[in-house]
């Protein structure tokens, strides 16, 4: 059982229709599974006192993150779509950061990247936490491989302390074993999993 208190947040890493639906447009296998186990740590963490804090990929409909535009990635979580949507069953119960919102990647919930120039800027996730008087996170979502792992090891190396909750997450797997790799790492760079 996961400890929360006033100084944890709960991270809940971009549970959106693209990623959690099979219909949408970068699912993730198995990704609606994640749903009711945050859902059940919202619970615990605001019986508790902890904040619940939520993060979205916000894409413009054109990007240099999308395939069609040179990038890796099909066409997902465009602003105001379905897709971009949080999951149906999801309990939304808290400030939103969105990522990505001008064409940057958006893997982490700390940072943006401008894809052509490599400039990094803050999102306000990590004021936000520091407002709050945060320093530990525990981290939850889609995908393990990609935002997830961006977002914990941020936070690592932005002083909170991070556990990656392995129920509420699920990973894109692009090559076999890519999650199993991403918890690996966060856990060398002193994550802990559970």
């Amino acid at each position: 059982m996961i400890r929360y208190d006033s100084q944890t947040a709960l991270v809940i890493v971009d549970v959106q229709n693209d990623f959690a639906d099979p219909a949408g447009g970068l699912y993730v296998g198995d990704g609606g599974a994640v749903v009711p186990v945050i859902n059940e740590q919202i619970a615990a963490a605001r019986a508790a006192g902890a904040q619940v804090v939520y993060t979205a990929d916000w894409h413009p409909e054109s990007t240099p993150h999308f395939a069609k535009d040179g990038g890796i990635w099909p066409v997902h979580c465009v602003a105001d779509t379905w897709g971009s949507e949080f999951h149906p069953d999801l309990v939304v119960d808290g400030p939103v950061v969105r990522k990505g919102s001008n064409g940057e990647d958006g893997y982490s919930g700390f940072s943006m990247r401008d894809p052509q120039t490599e400039e990094t800027t803050p999102t306000e996730l990590a004021s936000m936490l520091r407002d709050w008087g945060v320093s530990r996170l525990v981290v939850t979502g889609l995908a393990t491989d990609h935002c997830v792992k961006a977002t914990a090891l941020d936070g690592l190396s932005g002083g909170f302390s991070v556990h990656l909750l392995r129920d509420a997450v699920r990973s894109v797997d692009l090559e076999d074993g890519d999650g199993q790799r991403a918890l690996a790492e966060v856990e060398s760079a002193g994550g802990t999993l559970g």
